[in-house]
């Protein structure tokens, strides 16, 4: 099979569950709830924490960064998929592909550095707590979550270029649901390495080093919270860092298999639920772990919806 230049690929055919319908007629109302879950739970959390005074604060602030993050991180491909759910044509365009690809990979390595930038919050909060306020100031939290989006959008830029420069083999069938780097590049006919060598490193400056950092973060901030006098204090903290701990888990332990497992030649139904895991549930239960379990959250929602049910 010759080898068509990418310069004449027009589209791609995403291959997904197509050869599992009955996963697909399992998945197609699934995935529509815990999409329309993710949209409402996130903008509710961004709308609070802008409407409300008391949560203009450095924590709010990050949270307010991550609902908006897990929401364009599944508005890149949820629809999309939902729709190839239910129909037999499972075609993207090449610039539609690429725009995914590119999107996906910023937004989702944008929220690795914001879940260490929440923990270092987090850190300066609970064992600095004096001067945490000038610590963590409004600009530097602004320059944070910027430096964030800005560099993470460069580095996902550059691998999806250099992706898609490629030339591609024929079929043109991406073993996937989504335009995922890791699937297109299985088509590319030439030596893929330069384009495997920038995953690796960026793999490993946005998966185990935020990983440790924020293992390091929470660390301290145990070991400060264990010396608390007040029961009820160490119980509040320790119960802030589980349900922190158990997101971040959950987000990393399925991102480093996807991206840090040694490459298999034929794609397997296990790595599409595994995606399907961490970039629809986590986001839809972020919502819930980070923010809906806080009393100043719930109490601020209140406040809100009570203003606007009176200005009508």
């Amino acid at each position: 099979m010759e080898p068509v230049n990418s310069t004449d690929v027009s589209e791609f055919f995403l291959k997904g569950f197509s050869g599992y319908p009955a996963l697909e007629h399992l998945l197609f109302p699934l995935c529509s709830a815990m999409y329309l879950v993710t949209l409402l739970g996130n903008t509710g959390i961004v709308a609070v924490s802008v409407l409300e005074a008391r949560l203009h604060t450095p924590m709010y602030f990050f949270l307010g960064n991550l609902a908006i993050l897990d929401i364009c991180y599944t508005s890149t491909f949820v629809p999309l998929m939902l729709v190839h759910l239910l129909s037999a044509q499972k075609t993207i365009s090449f610039l539609g592909c690429a725009l995914q690809m590119c999107l996906s990979l910023s937004t989702g390595s944008t929220e690795c550095l914001l879940l260490a930038i929440m923990a270092y919050d987090r850190y300066l909060a609970v064992c600095r707590p004096l001067r945490y306020p000038v610590l963590m100031s409004r600009r530097l939290c602004c320059l944070l979550a910027g430096a964030a989006w800005v560099l993470c959008l460069l580095k996902s830029v550059t691998e999806t270029v250099i992706a898609m420069r490629l030339p591609f083999c024929g079929h043109r069938v991406v073993s996937h649901f989504t335009c995922e780097i890791l699937a297109v590049l299985k088509l590319a006919c030439a030596d893929t390495s330069i384009s495997e060598a920038f995953l690796l490193v960026g793999a490993i400056l946005l998966l185990p080093v935020p990983l440790a950092f924020i293992c390091l973060s929470y660390t301290l901030i145990l070991a400060t919270t264990l010396r608390v006098p007040s029961a009820a204090g160490r119980r509040k903290a320790f119960s802030t860092c589980s349900a922190h701990l158990a997101v971040v888990m959950l987000f990393y332990s399925t991102v480093i298999f996807m991206y840090m497992k040694p490459k298999s030649k034929e794609a397997r139904v296990s790595d599409e639920v595994f995606t399907v895991l961490y970039a629809v549930v986590t986001p839809m239960l972020n919502p819930i772990i980070y923010s809906l379990r806080n009393k100043e959250v719930k109490e601020a929602a209140r406040k809100v919806w009570g203003r606007m049910q009176a200005s009508r």
